[in-house]
């Protein structure tokens, strides 16, 4: 028994491996035809449209840190900042305890 499922098996990996390899150039050739040929709605789309700015103060300091521009230290202390901030105006209501 386990050797027709061993032999299933190479059959459906074989079958696999010949229709990517038989299919492989036609997505080659898409490939490289859609990097030559740059769509014109996303042209159009990114001369208009500046790019978005992160919706929150947290997204401007994450891209900060991935570029570089401020060190794990400087995320550290403005995250605490903005969570002590974030306690100031919304307090979390903790509800009294019934023992």
């Amino acid at each position: 028994m386990r050797m027709f499922f061993l032999i299933i098996f190479s059959a459906i990996v074989i079958t696999v491996l010949a229709i990517s390899a038989w299919t492989w150039p036609e997505l080659a050739q898409e490939a490289q035809d859609a990097k030559k040929e740059p769509k014109p709605e996303a042209d159009a789309k990114s001369k208009s449209e500046p790019e978005a700015a992160p919706p929150s103060l947290e997204g401007v300091l994450v891209t900060q840190l991935m570029a570089g521009q401020i060190s794990a230290g400087q995320y550290r202390r403005a995250v605490e900042g903005l969570a002590a901030r974030d306690d100031d105006r919304h307090p979390m209501a903790v509800p009294p305890e019934n023992a």
